[in-house]
């Protein structure tokens, strides 16, 4: 993924208000971003721990998507989840349900799509084996390359987007 700009990624949402992508906070670390490993841009709002943000690089210029964190969430340490995007097994904890409200009216109804994501939106590196997901049972190995696995994740990552944008 190219670097982006903060004016960049501040325009680039079509789910949310002007008001609330200029009041959204980025990710602490974003000066030593490793924009090279990302696929997207993914984080859990500082200011705001019940949102999320992602960004998706696209021809046309960055989608952005403002997303909805449960405010509780059940975990078990001995259940593992799987992430619907990079197909990542965690512990329970380690996957989270993120809802999207849909783009335009539908959305300003409060229709919204959710799927489930690794709870810290690392997918990118745990695809490319950079993060390591913390589990208790064994993990298992796919005999897919590593460049399979990323289309393989920008592909279910553009379905879940393409919800979201159509409203």
């Amino acid at each position: 993924m190219e670097p982006l700009s903060e004016k960049q990624i501040r325009s680039s949402f079509v789910n949310c208000t002007k008001g609330e992508a200029s009041r959204l906070r980025l990710p602490l670390d974003f000066a030593e971003l490793p924009w090279q490993d990302l696929d997207f841009l993914g984080w859990v709002d500082p200011g705001a721990p019940l949102r999320a943000h992602l960004v998706l690089p696209r021809e046309e210029g960055p989608l952005g998507i403002s997303l909805r964190v449960p405010s509780v969430g059940r975990t078990s340490a001995m259940k593992s989840s799987l992430c619907q995007i990079c197909l990542t097994g965690h512990a329970s904890s380690g996957v989270t349900l993120l809802a999207a409200p849909l783009a335009g009216a539908r959305g300003r109804e409060g229709n919204t799509v959710g799927t489930y994501f690794c709870a810290d939106l690392a997918c990118s590196l745990y695809v490319r084996g950079k993060r390591q997901p913390k589990l208790r049972t064994t993990r298992y190995e796919e005999s897919l390359t590593v460049d399979e696995r990323i289309a393989r994740m920008a592909g279910n990552l553009d379905a879940f987007a393409a919800k979201v944008a159509a409203g």
